[in-house]
């Protein structure tokens, strides 16, 4: 029973995360640098505020994607399943 519960529970669950965006002030070249405060390496540069929103939030995508390839580099019982939940 616990099981179809979790189901139909999962089934209307919405999650999301908030994050900020930081942006250092135009360089000498008129480059903005975003950077995603929470989480490190998604970082980039636009020539303007939308652009290097638009690119950070595209940096943030490509940090929060799997590594396939190495992911499959460890052993199956030297990995293990993690499951995040917001609440």
């Amino acid at each position: 029973m616990s099981e179809v519960f979790s189901v139909r529970y999962l089934d209307h669950v919405e999650a999301s995360l908030d994050f900020t965006i930081a942006y250092e002030p135009p360089d000498e070249e008129g480059w903005i640098v975003a950077r995603v405060l929470e989480v490190p390496g998604a970082t980039s540069q636009g020539r303007t505020r939308d652009e290097a929103t638009e690119n950070a939030l595209d940096a943030l995508q490509t940090v929060l994607t799997p590594d396939e390839e190495l992911a499959g580099q460890a052993r199956a019982d030297d990995r293990e399943h993690l499951r995040f939940t917001t609440a």
